[in-house]
């Protein structure tokens, strides 16, 4: 395929908020290497600041396409629909060959931060990333990457060290709290009562849609608000808000044998006493990042089962020609998960 010299027009993130143009060239595929066709890419909190400084990568890391080209020794056919995990894992170390492929020793790069990623027409990428998701419409399948796969990941990272949870509280209802939420109904059951709060009314009524039970921050404390649900004190809080007083008050809040499960960059944590805090109590402080590759593939079942279920997280698709007003959109907050599409 010879188009090294063909250029496309690409967004370009130009910083203080804007989004422009610009052109690349069309990739071509090495050994190992797809060549896709973006068809769908989710917009995602981390590409905040992306979109405030500027960056010359373009962005996009939850995006779904179709494979065009095929690198020698690749066994993806031409024309196969998927979705591309972010982190483009070496697949060789101690961590990759146990499954851990988010925790990759040797990573190579994070596709649409280090590499260019959804957001343009073409993405190059290592087969390993690929999972081919079948006659599973493209916009829907990017629910399987941030939203399915980093809200389930948080989840069984939690159920690591409590075998019995009956109430989770989530802080921060943004697509990724929406995620958890959802996760938390497909893998631990409906009985589960998960309180989650928030400061944004369209988000907390979403998240009432999908059976959780609202808490507006601006009205009442996350004390108050299991108080109000009848909820029990919890025995895990995943953390989606990304504030240290936040943290600190779901830590204080949370039952004997307690889980926090810090999903949310930014800020940091504080334990006045060791031991009558965290210690006496047996208490656990668990991290989670992402998710591995593996679970792709446990999850598209679920996904496929709940289609209308999950789909409500979606609330807005635009083209790319619309990104500026999709990022403006988002980050207004007036949204679930918003998806552009090409």
């Amino acid at each position: 395929m010879s188009t090294q010299l063909q250029e496309v027009t690409v967004p370009h993130f130009i910083g203080n908020r804007q989004i422009g143009v610009t052109t690349q060239p069309i990739p071509q595929v090495g050994p190992g290497q797809l060549l896709l066709k973006p068809k769908a890419n989710a917009l995602c909190g981390s590409e905040r600041p992306q979109w405030i400084n500027g960056t010359d990568i373009t962005p996009g890391h939850e995006a779904a396409g179709i494979v065009i080209a095929a690198g020698e020794g690749t066994t993806t056919p031409v024309g196969t629909p998927g979705v591309v995990f972010l982190m483009d894992f070496c697949g060789e170390c101690r961590n990759c060959r146990q499954g851990f492929t988010n925790q990759c020793l040797h990573k190579r790069g994070d596709m649409g931060f280090n590499r260019n990623g959804g957001y343009g027409q073409y993405e190059l990428i290592h087969e390993n990333l690929f999972f081919p998701v079948g006659d599973l419409p493209l916009t829907e399948a990017t629910l399987l990457l941030d939203i399915m796969g980093t809200g389930g990941h948080a989840i069984k990272r939690a159920g690591l060290v409590h075998s019995d949870i009956r109430t989770i509280l989530i802080p921060g209802a943004g697509p990724i709290g929406l995620g958890v939420l959802a996760m938390a109904k497909l893998l631990l059951g409906n009985d589960v009562k998960v309180v989650i709060s928030d400061v944004v009314p369209y988000r907390l009524k979403l998240a009432e849609q999908m059976g959780g039970l609202p808490v507006n921050s601006l009205d009442m404390t996350l004390a108050e608000g299991l108080k109000h649900h009848g909820a029990e004190a919890p025995d895990v809080s995943i953390d989606c808000a990304g504030k240290a007083v936040v943290r600190d008050e779901c830590l204080d809040l949370l039952a004997h044998r307690g889980v926090l499960v810090s999903v949310a960059h930014g800020e940091g944590l504080s334990i006045n006493n060791l031991y009558s805090d965290f210690v006496a109590r047996e208490m656990t402080l668990v991290s989670s990042e992402y998710f591995a590759y593996h679970e792709l593939e446990e999850n598209l079942p679920l996904l496929l089962a709940n289609r209308s279920y999950m789909d409500q997280i979606i609330t807005h698709r635009l083209g790319v020609d619309e990104i500026q007003h999709a990022f403006e959109l988002f980050f207004g907050g007036e949204t679930g998960k918003v998806v552009i599409e090409q």
